[in-house]
């Protein structure tokens, strides 16, 4: 018998416990209206808050760049792939982030993986909240330092990890908004407590750059957090500034070191110098066209208003994470397959992405939406209500 049979084993226990995954294939640009194999949905579940993916203007910010700097980053950027783009995107994302630089990677995955890899070891621990995105975990695991895990979002157990070993070097890493349960993170409380342990703060901001604050500037910017507070601060520009990649901006020495020993950045091609051109535009419209969260504040807490009155049970999220939280797997999927049906495409989040017995809708929502489209998700929710009895 083959010392393999785990495998096809494995994927069949998957599909017994309705957890296996199948992947959608698009045929229309990331968009709230997309076409998904020849039908139409209106979709509640990609993470393009400020509706940015498909704007012309990016679109021709990258087809300019391109017909300057070719396509391809072509190598590393120690090597010769860091282009002229790459290095106006860092120098303006440092400038809105209040930091002395910012560094690209070419995905957040690799950015995380880096840049905790390159900070501790074998010798030191990384302390992290429990819901960290799963990059966040793997980081640590990889470095070779003590992973310890503290309860979501709760400062004091926090306090009690750093104070359960106070020689070796610890790294504290949170993201800022959660991205299966939409909170955000009580940097008002954690950063003070970093300070007074003298461990490093990480925060991966995948989910609230570009989308919280009135400048768009993210967790830092609610809490007005500064460089000194928060040191390491993680970004990614496929979600609200619509293109790819991500960044970790923070000190002048802290750069230069990531830049020294991360190893996904090293080792990595460099971004398309288009895409970097395109989040340069983008960038300015996130400064400048407030009215794009002013927007998505109003479609929340009307839906929040409503959902919660047709008896929904909602998570405690202020941001366009918006999951409702049906627990069973199957009642997850049966309403996510009743909505599609209605033409409403939602995404059930199961184990072991979530906890146990937590499955949900992660309902995401877009400056891109309109009022009609939001009345249209209530009208269905109203009608599929049942299924989640």
């Amino acid at each position: 018998m083959s010392k393999w049979r785990h495998i096809p084993e494995a994927l069949e226990q998957r599909r017994q416990q309705g957890l296996y995954r199948k992947r959608l294939t698009l045929a229309s640009p990331q968009s709230c209206h997309i076409k998904v194999e020849g039908q139409e949905y209106l979709a509640f579940c990609n993470n393009d808050y400020l509706g940015l993916a498909n704007d012309p203007r990016l679109i021709e910010s990258a087809r300019v760049a391109m017909s300057q700097y070719g396509l391809g980053g072509g190598a590393s950027h120690l090597v010769t792939g860091h282009i002229e783009p790459h290095h106006e995107l860092e120098v303006r994302l440092a400038e809105f982030t209040g930091r002395d630089r910012a560094l690209l990677f070419s995905t957040g995955y690799m950015a995380n993986l880096g840049v905790i890899s390159a900070l501790v070891g074998r010798n030191d621990k990384v302390i992290q909240d429990k819901l960290n995105h799963a990059s966040l975990l793997d980081a640590a695991q990889l470095s070779g330092a003590r992973l310890l895990r503290y309860a979501h979002n709760d400062p004091e157990a926090l306090r009690g990890r750093l104070e359960s070993d106070t020689d070796s070097r610890s790294l504290v890493v949170t993201d800022g908004v959660f991205s299966m349960d939409g909170d955000i993170a009580l940097l008002d409380q954690i950063a003070p407590l970093c300070r007074e342990h003298d461990a490093l703060l990480m925060v991966d901001d995948a989910h609230g750059f570009g989308v919280l604050g009135g400048e768009g500037g993210g967790c830092a910017e609610i809490f007005g957090l500064s460089q000194s507070d928060l040191p390491l601060l993680v970004g990614t520009l496929g979600k609200a500034f619509g293109t790819a990649g991500a960044f970790v901006a923070g000190s002048e020495e802290l750069i230069e070191y990531i830049i020294q020993f991360a190893r996904t950045y090293i080792y990595t091609t460099s971004m398309p110098p288009a895409v970097a051109a395109a989040t340069c535009t983008s960038l300015d419209i996130v400064r400048e066209e407030s009215w794009r969260r002013e927007h998505l504040v109003s479609l929340i807490q009307q839906f929040r208003r409503e959902a919660l009155a047709l008896g929904y049970q909602l998570m405690d999220s202020d941001s366009p994470i918006q999951p409702i939280l049906i627990g069973e797997t199957e009642k997850a999927l049966e309403l996510a397959n009743a909505l599609r049906k209605k033409g409403i495409l939602i995404t059930a989040i199961r184990p072991p992405t979530v906890p146990a017995n937590t499955s949900r809708l992660r309902v995401t929502f877009s400056a891109g939406h309109t009022q009609q489209d939001l009345e249209r998700l209530l009208e269905a929710l109203q009608q599929c209500r049942e299924m989640t009895v």
